[in-house]
């Protein structure tokens, strides 16, 4: 929606801009301050229903309730920190000396480490489902691939498999490895079914199946993304290193964006120090009794440490595939400055992004075909990207909220473009007042987003109390203020797309 718009482009005098990163970032601080204040009232009766731990420092307890922080920072203490310097080292030393095989060192590596984190039995099912994927896709026939794999990817949710599956592993944290592990890869399987189909590559079925094995086993991908296409992969992989445009070198680089990453986990993990969110938003009486204040202040420490994550979850893997000559999506930006489902979709996940642009959204006609065809085919995108995720109910509240954000704010900018209209707003609006206009629409934008996130990350439960509290009960009280401020972050969300750094 912004990028059409030379409203978000006009300048605003300085001071009004100062006042709202004043507002923005006062408003974070406080709303921080009041949810860390609610959090130590009732430490105690989160210490007794088991909800905390014992913090990395002595004094301090720790939140350890958002399952995903839990999982992956547990796995990488485990083994996958170790796995992915191992990968590092392997591809620095095969580019020193023997760069010709550096593509099937780093993919006999992945194969390895899978079967060493996963077990035999784990890379068992993964070989198994890149054999019929790429068996099927020989056929070169689109739908008939994306059957195949759509039905291996409801594979993951029959009840008898879970429970076989299941009794491969000791603990329960191993199959939920190999559960996403299945999913991230079964993007991959689609990713190169759909490329041959398009464009069959004039290579060989043996050359296909080494490239589709580099790219499911690729380390540092492997387990959880970021995405990247088929497409991109090979031709990246391919590329000589004398091509690449990187002028910095390879250790400087590192040791920044090392820094970068470890700043993010320090972020992430003085966040779960100091203010229980995920604890509170599990409780419903606390949900209910939270102080307007450290109820926004809830509200934007869920999403923001949802963002720090990804930062860490997103950065390491991405910080080498950078030093393997790869262009990985680039980092999620960050919510605060995000003011539409557009540009959320757009700029949060990129890999996922560009993949559900290039084989759902663009294949089924887009916006080439009319309304109804764009409307169905982003639609179906959210579709896919729920029964990725699991398909249960908060998540089918949580697309179909989106789906409808999207359609809103496309259907406001068509209804802006229409010449009647947007000559009516030139003759009676400033540059500066109608990007004002703009931010106040996208207030509203941004609530909407905040409440389908807040579904996501916490269950329809913690949406309702959100709904019911602010614009139910407090639509006169809370939401005025509320709405303000969401302004305020807009205008600074216009004001960096307009000028990014």
């Amino acid at each position: 929606m912004s990028s059409t718009l030379k409203a978000q482009l006009a300048p605003l005098p300085w001071t009004e801009i100062l006042v709202y990163w004043v507002l923005s970032f006062g408003s974070h601080l406080y709303s921080f301050y009041e949810l860390h204040k609610f959090s130590k009232e009732h430490e105690a009766g989160l210490e007794r229903g088991f909800l905390l731990e014992e913090g990395l420092l002595r004094g301090f307890k720790r939140d350890p309730s958002d399952f995903e922080w839990s999982f992956w920072t547990g796995w990488a203490k485990k083994s996958l920190l170790w796995t992915l310097i191992g990968h590092g080292a392997i591809s620095r030393l095969s580019s020193i000396f023997y760069p010709k095989f550096r593509v099937p060192a780093l993919t006999i590596y992945g194969v390895l480490a899978a079967s060493i984190v996963l077990g035999i039995k784990g890379v068992g099912v993964l070989l198994l489902h890149l054999g019929l994927s790429f068996s099927v896709a020989q056929l070169r026939k689109p739908a008939l691939s994306w059957t195949c794999n759509l039905l291996l990817l409801c594979t993951l949710h029959i009840q008898p498999l879970q429970e076989i599956q299941r009794g491969w592993y000791e603990i329960e944290e191993e199959y939920y490895l190999l559960l996403f592990s299945v999913a991230v890869c079964g993007l991959r399987f689609i990713s190169f079914s759909l490329e041959h189909c398009w464009c069959p590559f004039n290579r060989g079925g043996v050359v296909q199946l080494y490239w589709l094995f580099s790219y499911t086993f690729y380390h540092p991908f492997f387990y959880n993304g970021p995405i990247i296409t088929y497409k991109d992969y090979i031709e990246q992989m391919r590329r000589p290193a004398e091509e690449s445009d990187r002028d910095k070198s390879a250790f400087s680089y590192f040791v920044l964006r090392s820094g970068r990453i470890m700043l993010w986990w320090c972020i992430a993990e003085y966040m779960i120090h100091v203010m229980y969110m995920h604890s509170i938003q599990s409780n419903e009486t606390y949900l209910e009794i939270l102080p307007p204040w450290a109820l926004g202040g809830l509200a934007l420490a869920l999403v923001q440490f949802f963002y720090v994550k990804y930062l860490v979850l997103f950065g390491l893997p991405s910080m080498l595939a950078t030093l393997d000559k790869l262009v990985p999506p680039n980092v999620p930006r960050c919510v605060s400055i995000m003011y539409s489902f557009t540009g959320m979709w757009r700029h949060f996940d990129e890999g996922l992004y560009r993949w559900l642009i290039r084989y759902i959204y663009v294949p089924l006609g887009g916006s080439r075909h009319g309304l109804l065809c764009k409307m169905l085919s982003t639609g179906l995108a959210f579709g896919f990207v729920c029964l990725w995720h699991g398909g249960h109910d908060y998540l089918q509240y949580w697309a179909l909220m989106n789906w409808v954000g999207v359609l809103v704010e496309n259907g406001l900018k068509s209804f802006f473009a229409i010449s009647f209209i947007h000559s009516m707003l030139e003759q009676n609006f400033s540059a500066a007042m109608k990007r004002r206009c703009v931010a106040l629409l996208s207030a509203f934008s941004t609530a909407m987003l905040i409440l389908s996130n807040l579904v996501f990350l916490g269950g329809l439960h913690v949406g309702r109390i959100f709904w019911k509290r602010v614009f139910i009960q407090g639509w006169s009280t809370i939401a005025p203020p509320m709405l303000a401020f969401l302004y305020c972050f807009a205008q600074i969300g216009l004001e960096w797309t307009s000028h990014p750094p």
